[in-house]
């Protein structure tokens, strides 16, 4: 894509107002007011308020307020998350669900697993804000839902369909801050006559910052490990959208589509000098996922929904001296869930899924292609104030044979206001190509085909008060990991081969708290973590690295009239950045002011100030965050 299209866009941001008000809704077509509803806790759609489990919704209201944030940044604000980037929004982005590794958290969009099957690892910089509606976070583990990956628990990245009970709803936003980053965002939504439809398009640019520090935190210099001393930007397009057809009463046909590119520079080091840095690496990331999904209600009490769902993943390394590799990994999908209402309180789902994995890749692997099919049996119920979701489900692997896990639920209202809660689940990851059947001789790496599945056992128990200004909620949680992949290097011929020779213990206390006082709401959360690593035994004790043991949060928003202001507090503890706790990373507290205006009921203005203080931390080793930024951004909706 040209890299005029960012200009392209702005240009139709400017105009798209004014060719869309004329054909505004009348005064009488007000949207009505519904509840929150999710989909991610059991794979059906249920209010929120009746979900079994820990999870939380990252709403289009929250979504406005960050304007100018990446979408890992947006998600590690959440309860139970933390985030990493090296370097800027540009760059590798990981997040800990619960401490989990990252690559044991399964994030979807709009339902579609989208974690590497090469890496494992996530494009999240790829993925616009702009073009979401919300995020649901499902935390503890989740394999007996989704199947592999789901350890930490799942996120669930749901693109914009907009109002769809109109003829025509339009938005467009248009924004600039500081690294020169601008933001430009456009979409319309409506339906007629049993059709449905939604398209979103967003285009961003930044100068950006240097992505290397001049040392890490021993002291050491970067010089001989790629840093090159200049700014690393980027710019990034996408689009999603829906087309949908409801061709008799309770009987619909939706295809969905999202497709995303990054063009990110970075520093790096030429394969035959390794001391020698170069400029102008370009990292060429690029997430597509579609789907054609058929919902139809067969009985009164027999709903049926089957969805086709392709979504790949790809990464274009290119280096101006030494030339380039690419890989990509590809997942096709076929699914049919049958929800059964058997009466009004209690709900059966049947689902069966096959999915297909495929890889191309210019290094080499000993295999490119498995096959997964997973049968599972999901159970929802209330017998009067007792809660309950039950569910089991077996993934048959054609590398690795079969994978069963299962979970249970049990909530109780104590109170109209009050309830407990105890749950159980197991997980697991799956061995990525790259841990299985990776050949890499140049870096004496050598993939290990007889690995075992990551397991997990999670157990966790909460308390919650509610009404309807005030809501707390507390929550402890155990979740011990075995047969963690390690990589093994042989100290006489230097190769290295991945191992399941580590376990882990993840434990934790989150506590959350809102209270609305008039046009004021507060808001805060706290998270005690404790990482531990089991074995090796010489290893026993000590701390995962990346993982703060300490974090918490703190928030007020205030509304007067159409001005609305906002101030968040974060502070993150102490991290170690190795699995030998000898390089420890210091603490961080980050203020955040927020404000946003309406002119009129279509036209606002949002301003994001980040890091107010202008403090210098570190997230990962050797790799620069952002200082002070500041985002303003201008929105108009129809």
């Amino acid at each position: 894509m040209s890299a005029s299209f960012p200009r392209r866009l702005a240009a139709a941001c400017c105009l798209f107002p004014l060719a869309a008000t004329a054909q505004t809704s009348s005064p009488g077509s007000a949207v009505p007011m519904l509840r929150d509803i999710v989909v991610t806790a059991s794979r059906s759609p249920e209010p929120l308020a009746d979900v079994v489990g820990d999870v939380t919704v990252i709403g289009p209201e929250q979504l406005a307020e960050t304007r100018g944030d990446g979408i890992a940044e947006i998600i590690g604000r959440a309860p139970g998350v933390q985030f990493t980037t090296t370097g800027g929004p540009q760059t590798q982005t990981s997040i800990y669900l619960r401490g989990a590794n990252p690559s044991q958290t399964l994030v979807l969009i709009d339902g579609m697993r989208i974690n590497s099957s090469t890496m494992g690892g996530i494009n999240f910089p790829t993925i616009d804000p702009a073009t979401i509606e919300r995020i649901e976070i499902l935390r503890g583990a989740a394999s007996s839902l989704y199947g592999s990956d789901a350890i930490g628990g799942v996120v669930n990245i749901i693109t914009k369909k907009g109002a769809q009970d109109r003829p025509l709803s339009a938005w467009a936003n248009l924004g600039y801050g500081t690294h020169d980053t601008f933001k430009a965002s456009l979409g319309i939504s409506g339906a007629h006559a049993g059709w449905d439809y939604s398209l979103s398009a967003s285009a961003a640019s930044s100068k950006g910052f240097d992505v290397m520090r001049r040392h890490f935190a021993n002291g050491g210099t970067t010089d001989g490990w790629g840093h090159y001393a200049d700014k690393d930007g980027y710019t990034s397009q996408g689009w999603s959208g829906t087309l949908g057809y409801r061709w008799a009463p309770g009987h619909h046909i939706g295809l969905a589509a999202y497709s995303s590119n990054l063009h990110a520079d970075s520093d790096g080091t030429e394969d035959n000098f390794p001391w020698a840095t170069e400029d102008n690496v370009r990292n060429l990331v690029r997430q597509q996922a579609y789907s054609l999904t058929s919902t139809d209600q067969i009985t009164n009490i027999w709903e049926s929904v089957l969805r086709f769902g392709w979504t790949r993943d790809s990464l274009d390394y290119r280096r101006p001296t030494d030339g380039s590799f690419v890989h990509s990994s590809l997942k096709r999908t076929l699914s049919w869930q049958h929800n059964l209402q058997l009466q009004p309180e209690h709900r059966i789902s049947v689902l069966a899924e096959r999915l297909e994995e495929r890889i191309n890749s210019d290094f080499s692997y000993d295999q490119t292609s498995r096959d997964i099919n997973s049968v599972a049996l999901i159970y929802k119920g209330r017998f009067d104030r007792l809660h309950t979701q039950a569910s089991v489900r077996n993934d048959n692997y054609t590398d690795h044979g079969n994978q069963t896990t299962g979970g249970l639920g049990l909530d109780f209202d104590l109170t109209d206001s009050w309830q407990v809660g105890i749950a159980g689940s197991t997980g697991f990851r799956a061995p990525t190509f790259a841990d299985l059947y990776q050949d890499y001789p140049a870096a004496f790496y050598k993939g290990n085909p007889d690995l075992k599945p990551e397991k997990s056992r999670n157990i966790e128990a909460h308390v919650q008060y509610r009404d309807d200004a005030t809501s707390l909620r507390l929550i402890v949680y155990q979740n011990k990991v075995r047969n963690l992949i390690v990589n093994v290097s042989d100290p006489v011929t230097w190769w290295t081969s991945p191992q399941n020779i580590a376990k882990a213990t993840l434990r934790g206390l989150t506590l959350t708290g809102e209270h609305k006082l008039g046009n004021t709401t507060l808001r805060a959360s706290a998270d005690l973590l404790d990482p531990r690593v089991n074995e090796p035994k010489p290893a026993d004790g000590l701390t995962l690295p990346y993982r703060a043991r300490q974090v918490f949060h703190l928030g007020v928003e205030h509304r007067i009239q159409a001005l609305k202001l906002g101030a968040e507090y974060q502070y993150t503890g102490n991290r170690y950045a190795d699995v030998d706790n000898k390089t420890r990373l210091g603490g961080y507290s980050l203020v955040n002011l927020t404000a946003a205006y309406d002119f009129s009921k279509s036209l606002g203005v949002q301003v994001r100030w980040n890091n107010v203080l202008d403090k210098d931390y570190v997230q990962v080793d050797g790799y620069n965050t952002p200082g002070s930024n500041v985002f303003v951004n201008l929105s108009w909706r129809m």
